[in-house]
C-alpha cells in the first residue's frame, strides 16, 4: 500500500509581491494587500463556488513553490534567528511536504471572462504565482480559539514609522499605497540585519521600492518602474 498523494493546483494567486523579501510573516498582518485567485481550467466551474458567497473568510492551502528542501530544525525569525526549534513547532517554509496555510478575507467573486470566476481576497502572505491546492471556508465557531496558547509566537512586533514623499506613491492606487506602507511598517528585513545605512529593495505591484531603516523609522528613498516590466 502506497500512502502517496499527488497534488495539482486548483488555482494560482496573483498579487503585488513577486519576491519573498517583503512578504508579511503571517496572513492577516497586512489586510490591505489585495490579490486574486485565478483557477486552472478543470476547476473553472460555477458549481464549485456555489454557497461561497455566504462566507467572509477562506483558508488557503498552498505550496512553498520556491523551497525544495527541509530541515528537522529551523531558526524562527520571531526568536531573532538565534535559536533552533523543531520544524513541526514552527511555520517555517522548509518542511517535509512544502504546504502552507493562510487565512484570507473574501472580498468578491467576479467573472473573469475566459479565466472563469475569480476570487478577490485580502490579507494573503503569498508571492504572486503561488499555487493553491485547496480552499476551505473559515468557520468561526470551529476555527477560532481565543484562549489557545501560542508558544513562542506571542504576537506581532510593534510597527515601524514609515516616511515617504507622497509624490513617490503616485503610481499606486490608494489601497496599494496603504498596503505598501503597512508592508514596510512590518519591517521586512531579516532579524539579524540592522545597518541603518543599507539600502534595501523589494518589488511591489510592478515597481521597485528602495528604502533604509534607521532605528524605528523606514525612510523610502526611491520608487521606480520595475526592470522586468
Amino acid at each position: 500500500m502506497e500512502d502517496q498523494l499527488t497534488l495539482s493546483p486548483v488555482a494560482y494567486y496573483e498579487g503585488p509581491l513577486t519576491e519573498k523579501f517583503g512578504l508579511p510573516r503571517q496572513s492577516g498582518l497586512v489586510p490591505e494587500i489585495e490579490g486574486t485567485l485565478v483557477f486552472t481550467p478543470p476547476y473553472r466551474m460555477r458549481e464549485a463556488f456555489r454557497g461561497m458567497e455566504g462566507f467572509s473568510h477562506l483558508w488557503l492551502i498552498w505550496g512553498f513553490s520556491k523551497n525544495h528542501t527541509w530541515s528537522p530544525t529551523v531558526r524562527p525569525p520571531r526568536l531573532g534567528g538565534n535559536e533552533r526549534l523543531g520544524v513541526f513547532a514552527t511555520r517555517a517554509p522548509f518542511r517535509p511536504n512544502p504546504l502552507g496555510l493562510s487565512l484570507v478575507e473574501l472580498v468578491e467573486i467576479k467573472d473573469g471572462g475566459v479565466k472563469g470566476l475569480l476570487l478577490v481576497v485580502r490579507g494573503a502572505d503569498l508571492m504572486s504565482g503561488t499555487p493553491i491546492y485547496d480552499i476551505k471556508p473559515y468557520i468561526p465557531y470551529a476555527d477560532a480559539r481565543p484562549q489557545a496558547r501560542s508558544g513562542f509566537a506571542t504576537g506581532p512586533d510593534a510597527e515601524l514609522c514609515v516616511k515617504c514623499d507622497e509624490a513617490l506613491l503616485a503610481p499606486f492606487t490608494p489601497t496599494q499605497r496603504q498596503a505598501l506602507k503597512k508592508v514596510l511598517a512590518q519591517d521586512p528585513r531579516p532579524h539579524y540585519q540592522h545597518d541603518a545605512q543599507r539600502i534595501y529593495g523589494m518589488s511591489f505591484a510592478g515597481f521597485d521600492v528602495h528604502f533604509r531603516i534607521d532605528d524605528r523609522t523606514v525612510l523610502v528613498t526611491d520608487i521606480r518602474k520595475g526592470s522586468s516590466d
